[in-house]
């Protein structure tokens, strides 16, 4: 029988795991696993308070407590331990403050009469020692229900906490835990009694001590008259997981996008292009019942393909001319395209990245560690880019999130320590920029040689993220590309699948996509299980993903909200609509106008979906085109991060300068040569260009309505041309035309 997602099915062990009996009042307390959750609960260990670097008030804990020895001493012998009384435990400091019974900024924590005041009271009362060895750790944590979908009246959850520990005892810990939620959807009793305010989902994150559970919940609303009817149908293991979950959510998708949407939104995300006027018709007029798949399969063959996908990877390779210069730019792109061309697996794409050594001139996969200039840059940008891992957190203290510590940030990083260059010439423009590179540089890989440990004098180990240590290897970067690559390794497959999904789906089904973490649920976890599963299984061939996910009718569906879906923006009921990127945008101006940008260093010719590069202009080169402003305007990426984030997708009030009355602009449409002026030499009728212009631009015909008032406002004007100017300018600006639907 097939598993609906978000359904919670209570088994005999769950059922088991809820009876559990809570601590007795009269247990021994643990510092460790008593005092030290009351703190992480009551909020005194959080980044706002004092787990703050510096601390606040004069005393400093460690961040969600990950340092219990240091938050011992902290509280029982700085400044002769005034923060403990053991003679008169209700006279303590953190007791007096924390119930607000003295001055304390950051107000009133518990109230006398609380669980938390017991467990403290009685732990000062005892002694307030450290914990002997044999009090057992913790080892598991378990919340129940980990998934639930609540339809209306239902509006309430109780989540149940129970920990294990190294004795093989369980404990109910709910009144110890932290619940916190992604969201302001849900009021949260101390208790773990959830009530919905709004309908929606919400991820409400549990913590006890180190460890943390992720619990999902949705908030339906009722929909009396709701009626399972979809208008598409299943077409691939993609759909049958989209639908059961709209199913459960209670709404139905929207209808599928018509034939000339489909086309332009499958040439904008496979070419990044739009299709011709010819094109689109002959499209639309195709009465083949599986023109969509064929439509996919030649778009797939076509060399615009390989421009597209390059350009993603250049972003996130961080392909710029600073720090690589013009020559390794245009080698690492031409690399990276010729990759893409030739659909490399991505396994083999990645290896050859991670394991890449010698000149980036002559082995442009080297410029992955030019262009990453130290271990700790190099390990984050490794772990985010093709593992989905966001380390950043864990170089100053404990992941709060996730599972890495320090020592697993500093293991990583060694890893790639031995790291070095030789520097054939710099001959860099800036004198005063150390930062910028002109020459050739060679890649390798010393030898011997670790980092330094910044929290003390010590060499680092270095170590794979989950453990394995390196030391012994002959060559760290070798065994490092077989290990991220291998179809034993659980983030990588998962992470470039969401990537592919990402580009194609507008959202991740993680999201953000590169921030894999068990506080990160993915929003259908089956599905993306199911995408990576298939992805291994298929050599890792990006094009039989792509082709997967264009197939799907959840791909096809149209970007128009129904009204039981309007408010979804994670289940995929609709398509979600887009603003154009950067080089999408311009190339589509060019496209329908007829002309073609100008960019200062690059030869005429290019479109910039085709540029390597990110810097057309320097000091010492010309002076930045119209075309070149419109760029950076609409969000191309400086190409400083490894994240998708850095491609801005805003809309600003300067891009709607640029569109309304950019230079830019205004040269598209007075260009002699450009296709209004086709149009005059034609002698072609206004209909006819209103025709031409709308299939291009938006690949439909206009309305009825449409045709007449242009053609209403072409016939009022004296100089035709000029009108022309002023239909092509509106089409231009268009919402239809700025978005990709």
């Amino acid at each position: 029988m097939r598993q609906l997602p978000l359904l919670l099915i209570l088994t005999s062990s769950t059922l088991s795991l809820m009876a559990e009996a809570v601590r007795a009042d009269d247990a021994p307390v643990s510092f460790r696993n008593d005092a030290m959750a009351v703190l992480a609960r009551a909020g005194c260990s959080a980044g706002a308070c004092h787990g703050n670097k510096n601390g606040k008030g004069g005393m400093k804990l460690s961040l969600r407590g990950q340092d219990p020895d240091a938050d011992f001493a902290s509280l029982t012998r700085e400044f002769s331990g005034r923060r403990i009384n053991v003679i008169e435990p209700e006279q303590s400091l953190i007791l007096l403050k924390a119930t607000g019974q003295i001055a304390h900024e950051g107000g009133v924590r518990f109230k006398t009469d609380s669980n938390e005041y017991r467990i403290l009271k009685n732990w000062i009362e005892a002694g307030a020692g450290r914990d002997p060895a044999s009090v057992p750790t913790l080892v598991k944590l378990e919340v129940a229900p980990s998934r639930h979908v609540m339809v209306s009246p239902e509006n309430q959850v109780r989540l149940k906490a129970m920990a294990e520990f190294s004795d093989g005892t369980r404990r109910d810990v709910t009144q110890l835990a932290v619940f916190e939620q992604s969201t302001d959807m849900a009021k949260i009793a101390p208790d773990g009694l959830i009530t919905g305010g709004r309908s929606g989902e919400t991820t409400v994150i549990v913590r006890y001590l180190q460890m943390q559970r992720p619990v999902r919940l949705a908030f339906v609303p009722a929909r009396p008259d709701f009626q399972w009817k979809p208008a598409v149908s299943a077409r691939n293991y993609i759909d049958e997981q989209i639908l059961a979950k709209l199913k459960v959510m209670r709404m139905n998708p929207s209808p599928a996008s018509t034939d000339g949407e489909f086309i332009r939104r499958a040439y904008l995300d496979v070419l990044g292009i739009l299709p011709t006027s010819e094109e689109s018709r002959a499209f639309v007029a195709d009465p083949s019942t599986d023109k969509r798949a064929k439509l996919i399969d030649a778009l797939l063959e076509r060399p615009e393909y390989a421009d597209h996908w390059a350009l993603k990877w250049s972003d996130l390779l961080k392909n710029e001319e600073r720090t690589l210069d013009r020559k390794g730019v245009e080698a690492f792109h031409g690399w990276i395209r010729a990759s893409v061309a030739a659909n490399k697996p991505l396994d083999a794409f990645v290896r050859e990245l991670l394991s890449g050594r010698g000149s980036t001139y002559t082995n442009p996969p080297a410029n992955y560690y030019r262009a990453n200039r130290d271990p700790v840059t190099r390990g984050e940008a490794t772990a985010q880019l093709f593992l989905g891992i966001r380390l950043q957190c864990a170089q100053c203290h404990n992941h709060p999130f996730d599972r890495w510590t320090q020592d697993d940030y500093y293991g990583w990083a060694d890893v790639f320590a031995r790291v070095d260059y030789k520097i054939i010439e710099n001959k860099r423009a800036d004198k005063n920029d150390s930062h910028e590179f002109v020459g050739e540089q060679i890649v390798l890989e010393n030898p011997s040689g670790d980092m330094k440990d910044p929290r003390g004098d010590r060499q680092v180990k270095a170590k794979l993220l989950g453990g394995k240590s390196l030391s012994d290897q002959a060559s760290r970067l070798d065994a490092l590309a077989a290990w991220v690559t291998a179809p034993t390794n659980p983030y990588f497959a998962k992470s470039q699948a969401n990537r592919i999904w990402y580009h194609l789906m507008g959202r991740g089904l993680v999201d953000p996509i590169d921030d894999f973490r068990p506080t990160n649920p993915a929003s259908h976890p089956e599905l993306l299980d199911a995408l990576a599963k298939d992805f291994s299984a298929h050599g890792y061939d990006v094009k039989q993903l792509v082709r997967t996910i264009m197939n799907s009718a959840a791909y096809g569906l149209s970007s128009e909200p129904t009204a039981e879906n309007e408010a979804d923006e994670i289940n995929y009921s609709h398509n979600i609509a887009r603003r154009l990127t950067a080089e999408q945008l311009l190339d589509a101006q060019c496209g329908v106008a007829g002309v073609t940008a100008e960019f200062a260093t690059y030869p005429k010719g290019m479109r910039a979906g085709q540029l390597p590069g990110v810097r057309t202009t320097n000091r010492r080169g010309p002076k930045a085109t119209p075309a070149d402003v419109f760029l950076t305007t609409f969000g191309k990426p400086a190409r400083q991060l490894v994240c998708e984030c850095e491609r801005s997708g805003e809309t600003t009030l300067g891009q709607t300068f640029q569109l309304i009355s950019g230079p830019g602009m205004g040269q598209l449409l007075a260009d002699e040569k450009n296709q209004i002026s086709v149009w005059l030499a034609s002698e072609a009728t206004d209909e006819s260009v209103v025709e031409e212009l709308y299939w291009s631009a938006l690949s439909r015909a206009p309305t009825s309505v449409e045709v007449r008032r242009l053609i209403e406002h072409i016939e009022k004007s004296k100089d035709r041309r000029k009108a022309l100017e002023d239909v092509v300018w509106a089409v231009l600006n268009a919402k239809e035309f700025v978005l990709r639907r």
